[in-house]
């Protein structure tokens, strides 16, 4: 029987805008947000506590198909590639023969928001299109439109024209005429990100929902990073529309992309019914949570929580939820394993299978997260924010390395409102914590690393600062496949040890 794996994505959708997640976003008219996620999560399992590597786009993306962080693939900010040595989950199986393809956006060549419209090495050029190639279908005006919040109000709006639909039906044109074949398909969505165009009934569905208030709005910040205040600060004043239309639009998207990957699940259950199927989204949304708006540099549940949802009859248990700790990095070896690939040792996420067949099963202790920067092609959104971040399923600590950390306690404090870094009765399991980023750190061989990291104020231990750091090297480990395994500096022989410390003799 023919293996097909298809991952699906969408862009800013927050945990809680997926109703089987308990869903507070429900109207008359749409008693769930979104039934053909809910459908999907009925077949399958769903992953509570699944986790972004990084709260923005093209880095965050940038783990999932390489199984690689930020820091060690090259994309720490958006408007960056991948360095020319690592490799997409679709190239190394296209390499092995699998056929690969990669519709919607990209987000990893190094250009601005829409890509370049060329397809990269290890995808099926037929079917390549990212948003460059939507824009370059349509008039100069109706690319004008198609950037415009107001064009979801046009009576006359069509899904035909959306990018979401134009992606589900190449997704459905490849699922339909490949059902001999393995492969590897990727949709991605753009939706529900803004400017959230979606054609009636979409787009006034949300018109009357009450309009909701979250319990941490009112934090004051005080106790938190000074450039989380000024963040706050640019939120007040983030769109040209009121914050009622920006609830009633972005959840209106929200519902229509539920509506285009429907269309894209009824082709799977009828071509495709014993596929794996993946479906997660890049990161969150703060929607004023902690009078913050949109993503960027922080770590709070509401923009790196994300819904995970999977389904593969017959081996994933169905209607099931597993409370395991799970991160975006670990998607590409997953499916490497499902296709009995090579995991090579430069990969540093873990495979979710055995997770994934038991719901009771644990996956990680502790997770990672880290953020750099917004964008690179203006000076906007603070600029550079270095952050490493430690989550173990309760307590949250996060080095904002150019500010004041912050640690949290999620289990007495949910909305993640009080500051207790400096807190004496937590300093064993932030020091725990602080120690793991730091081994983190030096195991994936992050550019960033040195002395700052660990002579933190709190940290009243911290050693001495040092010239050479910890003295820890680690070098590529790649598949024989792509590299020569390298050299040792001192010897000049193949390496023995990857991560080694340089002050052994």
């Amino acid at each position: 029987m023919p293996k097909k794996v298809i991952l699906i994505m969408t862009d800013s959708q927050r945990k809680d805008m997926v109703g089987c997640y308990g869903s507070p976003f429900n109207t008359p008219s749409q008693p769930t947000p979104t039934p053909n996620l809910d459908r999907l999560a009925e077949g399958g399992l769903r992953f509570n506590r699944a986790y972004t590597v990084s709260p923005v786009c093209g880095p965050s993306r940038s783990a999932i198909f390489t199984g690689n962080y930020p820091h060690e693939n090259g994309i720490w900010a958006n408007s960056m590639a991948l360095y020319s040595n690592v490799h997409s989950v679709g190239e190394r199986l296209s390499d092995e023969g699998l056929h690969t393809a990669y519709i919607g956006k990209w987000h990893l060549e190094g250009s601005d928001y829409f890509g370049m419209g060329k397809c990269p090495k290890g995808w099926d050029e037929k079917y390549w299109y990212d948003m460059r190639n939507y824009l370059e279908e349509l008039s100069d005006d109706d690319r004008i439109r198609s950037r415009k919040p107001s064009t979801s109000r046009d009576p006359d709006l069509t899904a035909d024209f959306t990018y979401a639909h134009r992606c589900s039906n190449r997704a459905i044109d490849f699922i339909d005429k490949h059902k001999e074949e393995d492969y590897f398909l990727v949709v991605s969505y753009d939706e529900p990100h803004d400017p959230f165009i979606c054609p009636r009934p979409f787009s006034e569905m949300y018109k009357d929902m009450p309009f909701i208030t979250f319990s941490n709005e009112k934090d004051d910040l005080s106790k938190k990073p000074l450039h989380q205040q000024a963040w706050s600060e640019y939120s007040k004043n983030t769109y040209n529309y009121t914050r009622e239309e920006f609830f009633q639009l972005f959840f209106g998207c929200n519902a229509f992309v539920d509506d285009e990957i429907g269309r894209v699940l009824n082709a799977i259950d009828e071509n495709a019914a014993d596929a794996l199927v993946i479906y997660t989204s890049d990161h969150g949304e703060m929607m004023f949570a902690h009078g913050l708006n949109k993503k960027g540099p922080a770590m709070y549940e509401e923009i790196t929580n994300i819904p995970f949802i999977v389904r593969n009859p017959g081996s994933i248990p169905a209607d099931c939820a597993s409370d395991a700790l799970v991160s975006q990095v670990d998607i590409t070896p997953t499916i490497l394993e499902y296709f009995n690939s090579e995991i090579p040792p430069i990969i540093s996420g873990r495979s979710l299978l055995p997770a994934m067949k038991n719901p009771e099963k644990d996956h990680r202790d502790v997770l990672f997260m880290e953020f750099g920067r917004f964008e690179i092609d203006h000076d906007g959104y603070t600029g550079f924010q270095p952050i490493r971040s430690a989550f173990d399923g309760r307590h949250k600590l996060v080095i904002n390395l150019l500010d004041n950390d912050e640690f949290y306690d999620l289990d007495a404090d949910p909305g993640e409102t009080e500051n207790r870094i400096n807190d004496a009765a937590t300093a064993e399991i932030r020091n725990e914590l602080h120690d793991r980023i730091i081994a983190w750190m030096n195991e994936t061989r992050d550019p960033f690393r040195g002395y700052y990291w660990l002579t933190r104020l709190w940290r009243k231990d911290a050693p001495k600062p040092s010239f050479q750091n910890e003295g820890y090297t680690r070098q590529r480990e790649e598949s024989e496949r792509y590299e020569a395994r390298q050299l040792d500096y001192t010897t000049g022989l193949p390496m023995k040890e990857a991560t080694r410390s340089k002050h052994k003799k």
